[in-house]
């Protein structure tokens, strides 16, 4: 039987975050979303279901870009098959979702910000940035574009 992300309105049960962040694999584990990893690491699982389309950097509108992940790769998924995979995959630990974008808080967005922000739509989950749970999580995640997130 899949485990399931549960908790308190408020309390991340996915976390997201960069491959470049140090992240304590006894309480967490790294799942890559990316469509590469990082040569010589290990000790991570990957994900590939949430990994963006080919054409993730040609499309310079934030908006035409969230469209088509959202469309391509999130609409096909069931949300809730998708977390649990991803809690049978972490075994009793935090699932950490990684892609290649820096953590700081910024201009900058990733496909992991609308991954947070379908899992909170859909399943009411609570997805921030590990380490940042303070700047948003959800539909404010700080990797999402600055034209989709919403304050509150």
């Amino acid at each position: 039987m899949a485990k399931s992300a549960k908790g308190t309105a408020g309390t991340p049960q996915i976390l997201t975050s960069s491959w470049q962040t140090r992240i304590d694999e006894t309480k967490y584990c790294r799942i890559g979303i990316s469509r590469s990893t990082p040569r010589g690491q290990k000790g991570f699982r990957r994900y590939p279901k949430l990994n963006p389309g080919p054409w993730f950097r040609s499309i310079a509108d934030e908006r035409q870009w969230a469209k088509r992940y959202e469309e391509e790769i999130l609409a096909p998924l069931d949300p809730q098959a998708t977390v649990d995979a991803l809690m049978t995959m972490a075994d009793g630990r935090m699932p950490v979702l990684l892609c290649w974008e820096p953590p700081e808080p910024g201009d900058d967005y990733c496909h992991r910000g609308l991954v947070a922000a379908w899992l909170a739509r859909t399943l009411k989950l609570t997805v921030c940035e590990l380490g940042q749970e303070g700047e948003g999580c959800g539909h404010s995640h700080p990797k999402l574009p600055r034209s989709l997130r919403k304050v509150g």
